[in-house]
C-alpha cells in the first residue's frame, strides 16, 4: 500500500507538471514495479474513499490485482491525468465515475488523450446523492447517529436556507459543511449499504475493473 501511495504521489506530481513530467519518471518506474495496468480516475477523495471501501466488501485487494485508484482533485483536471496516465502518458488502460454535471469535462479530456469513454460511470448529480437515495435517509441517519453527528444534524436542518428542501438534499449537503466530512462518511456510507444496492455506477465501476 506505501509503494502505491507512492505511485499517486508521482503521478500527481507528473500531472501538475513536476519532475515526473521527463518520460513518466518516477510515476513510470513505479508502474512498471508495482505491476499497475488499471488507474482509476475519481473526482475528489471522498468518491476515493467509497471505492476502496466497496472493493473490501467485494472481498478485492485492487492493488494485488494491478489497479490504482487515483483522486485528481476535481473533474476539470481529467484531461491531464488521462494524458499522463493513458495513451500519451504510461499507456495504461484508465477507468472510473464522473457525476452527471462534469460530463462535458470527461468526454473533452479523455478525446484529446486518445483514451475510450468506456470504463467511466456516470453518478446522477454525485455519488453522495447516489449512496444517500440507496441507503434512504433513515438509515443515513443512523449513521450519522453512530458518528455523533445528529445534533449537529439536527441543527443544520433548522437553518433558514434548509426549510423546503427535500431530506436527501439536505443531507448532501450536510455531509459536504465540514472539512473531512465527506471524506469519512464516503467510506461509511458504503460499509453501510446492503450488497444487493449498491448504486450501479458504483457496482459497475467495480465489475469493469
Amino acid at each position: 500500500m506505501a509503494d502505491m501511495r507512492a505511485f499517486r504521489d508521482a503521478v500527481t506530481g507528473w500531472a501538475a507538471g513536476g519532475p515526473e513530467s521527463t518520460e513518466g519518471g518516477p510515476a513510470g518506474e513505479l508502474a512498471e514495479r508495482l505491476g499497475v495496468r488499471t488507474t482509476v480516475l475519481l473526482e475528489g477523495l471522498s468518491d476515493l474513499a467509497a471505492v476502496e471501501a466497496l472493493a473490501v466488501r467485494y472481498g478485492r485487494d485492487l492493488p494485488a490485482e494491478g489497479v490504482c485508484a487515483i483522486s485528481m482533485g476535481g473533474a476539470m483536471n481529467i484531461g491531464r491525468y488521462a494524458a499522463v496516465l493513458g495513451p500519451p502518458g504510461l499507456g495504461l488502460r484508465l477507468a472510473g465515475l464522473c457525476d452527471e454535471g462534469e460530463q462535458g469535462f470527461y468526454d473533452r479530456g479523455l478525446a484529446r488523450a486518445g483514451a475510450p469513454r468506456r470504463g467511466f460511470f456516470v453518478c446522477a448529480t454525485d455519488l453522495e446523492d447516489e449512496l444517500i437515495r440507496a441507503l434512504g435517509v433513515a438509515r443515513v441517519e443512523e449513521v450519522v447517529r453512530a458518528e455523533g453527528d445528529l445534533p449537529a444534524w439536527r441543527t443544520f436542518v433548522r437553518q433558514p436556507a434548509q426549510q423546503g428542501r427535500p431530506a436527501e438534499h439536505q443531507m448532501r449537503r450536510f455531509l459536504g459543511t465540514k472539512k473531512g466530512r465527506k471524506i469519512r462518511y464516503g467510506r461509511l456510507l458504503v460499509e453501510a449499504l446492503d450488497t444487493a444496492r449498491v448504486p450501479a455506477p458504483l457496482h459497475d465501476l467495480l465489475a469493469h475493473l
